[in-house]
């Protein structure tokens, strides 16, 4: 299979005829295809004990099942998506500590959940921000020791590493919901 083959594939498997469900398929298959560089950037930018991130490694097929999932039920689909982002935080919290800053990434999870539901599907999206924050206030000092302990600057430079990646990840689902509007406002015009 060649590259022009397999982008396609990647394509079809993502594409819906909902705008919605194509939107959570396209932010959980960019979370699958940056997830392996995830050790990388840890080895770049942290330090050179990745191996605990392999653990992160358990929430990829959550994430490539989305498009899977949403054609058999849209709104299962589309939950699945933050609901895996949400575990994955909480996983990762509990591996590299909280302060690793990884507890940031709830933040675009909360975004998800209010960009790929409808208003009137509206309750989803406040049940997944409500999650977040609950996951946050009761979680943030109860996941005991990291799986590895990493030194002050280490942590320094891991919160740097999150906030690059959450603001990436929030302005990604940004531009999708800005396209999701402009789609809305031809159609409604």
């Amino acid at each position: 299979m060649n590259i022009s083959s397999l982008w396609q594939s990647i394509k079809t498997y993502a594409a819906h005829p909902d705008p919605l469900v194509a939107t959570a398929n396209t932010i959980a298959l960019v979370v699958v295809s940056n997830q392996p560089f995830y050790p990388l950037y840890l080895y770049w930018l942290v330090g050179p004990d990745v191996a605990p991130s392999y653990w992160l490694f358990l929430s990829t097929p959550f994430f490539a099942l989305v498009p899977a999932i949403s054609r058999l039920n849209t709104v299962a689909g589309r939950l699945l998506l933050p609901l895996a982002g949400i575990a994955n935080t909480m996983l990762s919290a509990k591996v590299f500590g909280v302060a690793s800053g990884v507890e940031m990434f709830l933040i675009p999870c909360v975004l998800i959940g209010f960009v790929v539901f409808r208003p009137s599907e509206r309750i989803i999206g406040l049940a997944i921000a409500g999650l977040a924050f609950l996951i946050f206030t009761m979680l943030h000092r109860a996941y005991g020791q990291p799986v590895h302990l990493y030194t002050a600057e280490e942590y320094a430079n891991f919160i740097k590493l999150n906030a690059t990646s959450v603001g990436t990840l929030t302005a990604f689902v940004g531009m999708l919901a800005a396209g999701l509007i402009d789609q809305r406002g031809r159609t409604s015009s």
